[in-house]
């Protein structure tokens, strides 16, 4: 364990759900210091100040370019100091720059389970698929897209009758309870990435630690 909670920033850009859980979970491995968002908004920047946290808006819009936004952003999060930042939500692509600084130091969660389905749209394309099983995984970020080592997976069956609809919402009660799992294991450093691998208490982990909803516990 570590013995000082790690500043965390954590950056969204809509309702932020999984922020609020986070919130609610009361991590005590960090603490959060500011909520980042590219989109004054958001709903998560509510969720931060009724909490108490500092809010924080780089607005997308403001920006004439891309690379103006990237490198606001960055300058923004340097200045704000975090050792592990937490994307809950967050809807742009982050520049290699802002990734690069932050190696090892960066989670996402992303609705499925990994390697299978990055990008847009999975609980659809698990359903045409006709997959058995889909989920959500934590990893930690490198420049490409979904691409980063896993941490932890929430498993939920495929069943005849779900929908894109209904198999989302089984699988965010499960990001709820995996994401701050997961953050805590990477601050405490049981869980740390070197040279692209996954170490679990200074061993290689081969894979993820899979949560199934047939065996877990109810999201509060």
């Amino acid at each position: 364990m570590t013995e000082q909670a790690v500043r965390t920033v954590i950056m969204v850009s809509g309702s932020g759900t999984n922020l609020q859980a986070i919130i609610d979970a009361a991590v005590p491995e960090i603490d959060i210091v500011a909520v980042v968002s590219d989109n004054p908004g958001a709903y998560g920047l509510q969720r931060a100040q009724d909490a108490g946290i500092a809010g924080v808006t780089v607005d997308y819009k403001s920006y004439e370019n891309r690379a103006d936004f990237d490198q606001a952003l960055l300058e923004t999060i340097q200045q704000i100091d975090p050792e592990l930042i937490v994307l809950a939500g967050f809807m742009r692509i982050l520049d290699d720059a802002l990734v690069n600084a932050y190696t090892g130091r960066m989670l996402n969660i992303h609705p499925s389970l990994l390697p299978d389905y990055p990008g847009l749209n999975t609980y659809q394309r698990a359903l045409d698929a006709g997959e058995s099983h889909h989920g959500t995984t934590v990893h930690f970020v490198i420049p490409e897209l979904d691409a980063g080592p896993a941490v932890l997976q929430y498993r939920v069956a495929i069943t005849p009758d779900d929908t894109a609809e209904t198999l989302a919402a089984r699988v965010q009660q499960g990001e709820y309870q995996i994401y701050p799992l997961a953050i805590a294991r990477v601050a405490s450093g049981q869980l740390q990435m070197r040279d692209g691998v996954v170490l679990c208490n200074d061993e290689p982990m081969v894979q993820p630690d899979v949560i199934d909803e047939s065996n877990a516990s109810p999201a509060a």
